[in-house]
């Protein structure tokens, strides 16, 4: 993967946020969804401070408020999940605009799309200021199973050979003509995806041994060696100390 190589949430840009090193980042989001998912249901105000935090680093990172919410629809199918919650789950009833509802049922969805929102919205911003590669650079650095940082670093690089692959074979279709409208082409499109998949299969074999013929041991050399200074790592630590704070204040009053 090419040092240029970036994915489509990342916004390219200079601010301090995307200077931090990538395993300050890393830390400093996991610290906080903890502390998000630790924080107790009935402390609304905390959840309202939470994304006053967010939205501080947002404006930090300089990440437009368009694109920081455009990216959270990802979360709609919880969001539908946490909807239903207040018809299903049973205990004490209380009417909403008319309609009988659970009282546990609504403090269930509170608590699924308060925690939920905010830890994609960390998770979002996280990838907005970091690339594909300076992440498994943090996960390498945070001693993460080198075995799993591998794999995801083959999973992200195949990830775009096969698309490529899929987006040349759809162009081959279209120019003879090919156009799924119905159920009478789905056997095209199964044959495409067979082909699709021994390909696939036989370009990985290739590229394994490739690497194999090139010293390829089960490790990946190091390259860039990721390190962070003090001052970054209390930099960082800002957000979830911040939170943290939050998080007891809402436990004891």
């Amino acid at each position: 993967m090419g040092a240029g190589h970036a994915h489509k949430l990342y916004r390219h840009g200079h601010s301090p946020v995307h200077d931090l090193p990538p395993h300050c980042k890393l830390a400093a989001v996991f610290c906080f969804v903890v502390v998000v998912v630790s924080t107790p249901r009935e402390a609304v105000w905390a959840f309202a401070l939470y994304a006053a935090l967010i939205a501080a680093v947002a404006v930090l990172a300089r990440i437009p408020a368009g694109f920081l919410l455009k990216r959270l629809l990802i979360e709609v199918p919880f969001v539908a999940f946490a909807l239903l919650m207040p018809f299903v789950v049973p205990g004490e009833q209380t009417e909403l605009l008319g309609v009988p509802v659970s009282v546990p049922g609504l403090w269930g969805a509170w608590n699924v799309l308060a925690k939920g929102t905010l830890g994609v919205a960390a998770s979002v911003l996280l990838a907005s200021t970091t690339e594909l590669r300076s992440l498994l650079l943090g996960l390498q650095r945070l001693k993460l199973p080198p075995l799993l940082v591998q794999i995801a670093s083959f999973m992200i690089r195949y990830g775009d050979v096969v698309t490529d692959e899929m987006r040349r074979m759809s162009i081959a279709r279209r120019s003879r003509g090919f156009e799924a409208r119905g159920m009478r082409q789905w056997g095209v499109l199964a044959a495409s995806a067979g082909a699709l998949f021994i390909r696939s299969y036989e370009r990985g074999e290739r590229v394994h041994l490739a690497m194999v013929s090139r010293g390829y041991t089960g490790s990946m050399p190091v390259i860039d060696e990721v390190t962070a200074s003090r001052a970054q790592w209390a930099y960082a630590s800002a957000l979830p100390v911040l939170a943290l704070v939050v998080c007891l204040l809402g436990w004891t009053l």
